[in-house]
C-alpha cells in the first residue's frame, strides 16, 4: 500500500512509539504512533508514517501528530490520524476529515435473544438489503427537493425524527444530537447538492454495512447495563456508513478551494494533499460550516436506515420495533473536525481536532457526554471486518490527557482492495463466512471481496492497544451473525 519506513521511530513504552520532531526540519511537533510490537510490523510497511511526520508540519499543531493502531495510508492525513490545530494561529484541512465526512457507527440493541434470531436470519438479512439501498452510486427510496435536502443538511437526524423515520428519543443517543447547528448549506455546491438528493437513506459501498450481531462477551458490566446491554446473546444491530457522494463532493471542493489556499497565505506544506486552510480565514471558516452539513447528511442517512432496520425486524418477526427493544446505544463519527475545549500548557485553549478514521471517547463527566452516560463516558463503537469481532468501548481520562479525547475507529487495512481482490474469490468468502454461521447478502461480488476478512487488521489487537494505553476501555465484544454490505 505504500513505500516502507526507514526514518527514526523510538519505542516510548509498549503500546506507543514516536517519531522525533529532528526528522524533519519542518516538523513543528513529533509523531506518535499507537501499536504494539505486533501491528508495528505492519505500520512500517506502509507509506502512513511519513503522512505522520508530514501532519506535523502544518502551522498551529498541536502536542503531537498521532496515528491510532488502526493506522494506514490516507488522503493526505493517514487514516487512523489525530491532530489538533490552534483556533487563532492553526490551520483546517479537508484531507484531515476525509472525504466520507461523518462517517461514523450507530448501534442499536434489541431485547431479542441469539437462538431467536438464528431462526430467521435469512429472511432477516435479506429484508434488510431489500429495505436499505446499498451499492455503488446506489440511490434512496427517498425524492428530495433542493429545499428539503437543505433542511436535513440545516438540521441532520431531528429531520429523520420529524418526518417520521425514528423516536424521539433516538435524539438523545446520538453525538451532538444528530445536529451540528453551525452547518451551513449555503455554502455548498450545485453538484453536491445534486449528489445528495437521491443518495439519502442508503448504505453505499466499500466497507459500509449494516450487521445483526449478538453479544458474545461482557467485560464491563456497568457500563454495558448502562448501554442497556445485560447479558451474553443479546442481539445488537449495528450501521456504518457516512454522507455518501454529497459529503464526497463537498470535500473535494473545498480541497480544491484550499490548494488555493495554501499559495494565498503562504503556507508551506510538503505533500499537496494536506491542503489547508487558516481556521480564521475565510476559506477556512466556509469549509467549517459546509462540513457540517456533512455532518448532518450522515446522522440523517443513519438516521433513516435505521428507520428501515426497525421496518425490515417488524415485518419478518411480527412485532413492533418497540415490543423488540429497539433503542439507540449510541451513533458517533470517526471522519470530522471539532472546535473544542482542551487542556495545554497549563491552560484550556480551544483547538480544531481533526479526527480521520479516529472516535471521539470522552470520559465520564464530560459535559459533551450524553447525561444517561455521565456515569461511564461516552460510548465508542468500533466495528470488525465482517467476519470478525465488534467492540464496544467508553471514552477515558487518559484520553483527554493524551489524544485530544479520542481513539481508534475499527481495524484498520493491511491490505489494499486490488490486492485483496487478486488474493480471494466472493464465492470463497461468502462460504469462509457461511463456516463460521454469518449470512452475508452483499450488492456485489467485488465488494464482499475487497472487504474480505483477512484485509484488515486483527480488531481484538487493535482495541487491546488501546485499552492497554488508557485511550479507551473494553466494555461489550460482539459477534457477527448476517451483514448486508454494499
Amino acid at each position: 500500500m505504500g513505500r516502507e519506513w526507514t526514518g527514526p521511530l523510538e519505542k516510548l513504552d509498549d503500546y506507543r512509539y514516536r517519531i522525533p520532531q529532528s526528522y524533519k526540519d519542518e516538523m513543528r511537533a513529533p509523531g506518535v504512533i499507537y501499536a504494539d510490537a505486533r501491528l508495528i510490523q505492519n505500520v512500517v510497511k506502509d507509506f502512513a508514517l511519513e503522512q505522520v511526520a508530514n501532519v506535523a508540519t502544518m502551522p498551529g499543531i498541536q502536542k503531537a501528530s498521532m496515528a491510532m493502531p488502526d493506522i494506514h495510508w490516507g488522503y493526505g492525513f493517514p487514516i487512523g490520524g489525530v491532530a489538533a490545530f490552534d483556533s487563532e494561529e492553526g490551520v483546517i484541512s479537508p484531507g484531515g476529515v476525509g472525504f466520507d465526512i461523518s462517517c461514523g457507527v450507530r448501534l442499536v440493541r434489541t431485547d431479542l435473544d441469539r437462538k431467536t434470531i438464528e431462526q430467521e436470519l435469512h429472511p432477516l438479512v435479506d429484508t434488510l438489503f431489500k429495505n436499505v439501498p446499498s451499492g455503488v452510486g446506489s440511490r434512496g427510496k427517498l425524492r428530495l427537493s433542493r429545499a428539503e435536502l437543505k433542511d436535513v443538511l440545516s438540521v441532520g437526524a431531528r429531520w429523520g425524527v420529524e418526518n417520521g423515520y425514528g423516536w424521539e428519543e433516538d435524539l438523545d443517543a446520538l453525538e451532538e444530537g444528530g445536529s451540528f447547528g453551525l452547518a451551513d448549506p449555503e455554502l455548498v455546491s450545485q453538484k453536491a447538492l445534486a449528489r445528495g438528493m437521491p443518495q439519502l437513506g442508503t448504505l453505499g459501498a466499500g466497507n459500509h454495512f449494516v450487521e445483526i450481531q449478538y453479544v458474545e462477551e461482557i467485560r464491563n458490566p456497568k457500563a454495558a447495563k448502562t448501554m442497556g446491554i445485560d447479558r451474553e446473546g443479546q442481539v445488537c444491530v449495528m450501521v456504518h456508513t457516512g454522507s455518501r457522494g454529497y459529503g464526497h463532493q463537498v470535500a473535494t471542493d473545498y480541497i480544491r478551494l484550499h490548494e488555493q489556499a495554501v499559495r494565498k497565505y503562504g503556507i508551506e506544506l510538503p505533500d499537496r494533499q494536506l491542503a489547508a486552510a487558516p481556521v480564521q480565514s475565510q476559506e477556512g471558516q466556509d469549509y467549517h460550516h459546509a462540513m457540517y452539513t456533512g455532518a448532518n447528511f450522515a446522522f440523517a442517512n443513519r438516521q433513516i436506515i435505521t428507520h428501515w432496520m426497525r421496518e425490515s425486524f417488524e415485518a419478518v418477526l411480527g412485532e413492533p420495533a418497540e415490543d423488540l427493544g429497539m433503542r439507540i446505544v449510541y451513533d458517533v463519527s470517526h471522519n470530522m473536525a471539532k472546535l473544542e475545549e482542551h487542556q495545554l500548557d497549563g491552560g484550556r485553549r480551544e483547538v480544531f481536532v481533526h479526527r480521520k478514521g479516529a472516535t471521539r471517547a470522552f470520559p465520564p463527566g464530560h459535559a459533551e457526554v450524553p447525561s444517561q452516560y455521565s456515569d461511564i463516558g461516552q460510548p465508542v463503537l468500533i466495528p470488525g471486518s465482517m467476519g470478525t469481532h465488534s467492540f464496544v468501548l467508553v471514552g477515558t481520562e487518559g484520553a483527554m490527557e493524551q489524544t485530544f479525547g479520542s481513539t481508534c475507529h475499527g481495524a484498520g487495512r493491511i491490505m489494499s482492495r486490488k490486492a485483496a481482490a487478486r488474493k480471494w474469490r466472493a464465492n470463497q468468502v461468502q462460504q469462509d463466512l457461511a463456516r463460521q454461521g454469518i449470512y452475508a447478502h452483499s450488492a456485489s461480488w467485488k465488494g464482499l471481496v475487497e472487504e474480505a476478512p483477512g484485509a484488515y487488521k486483527d480488531v481484538e489487537n487493535v482495541v487491546e492497544v488501546c485499552q492497554g494505553a488508557g485511550i479507551s476501555d473494553i466494555v461489550v465484544k460482539l459477534t457477527p451473525m448476517g451483514v448486508v454490505k454494499g
